[in-house]
């Protein structure tokens, strides 16, 4: 099993229930494939250093999780088709 970091942003607007219902999904998606959540971090509101779809703030959530090299494709999918979310990046920690 590898090591990953998973940071995404979603829109400002996005509701508690909505954030918690987005993380649910994706700690199902990794737990499913046998995956395993180590880690995370709720950062809150912030402001963007660029403005991304129109958004100039964005709720931050990092995420470090183990799992084989798969699901990082199937989290990278869900996503990119997620409304809330308007940017996300996923990155293989090394040992």
């Amino acid at each position: 099993m590898n090591k990953y970091e998973l940071m995404y942003v979603m829109k400002p607007a996005t509701e508690e229930a909505e954030r918690e219902a987005l993380l649910e999904k994706y700690k199902g998606i990794i737990e499913e494939a046998d995956g395993q959540v180590d880690n995370i971090e709720e950062w809150g509101l912030r402001k963007l250093a660029y403005e991304i779809k129109k958004e100039t703030e964005g709720f931050y959530m990092l995420m470090n999780f183990q799992s084989d090299v798969d699901v990082p494709k199937e989290l990278d999918r869900n996503m990119k088709i997620a409304d809330e979310v308007i940017r996300h990046m996923i990155t293989r920690i090394e040992e």
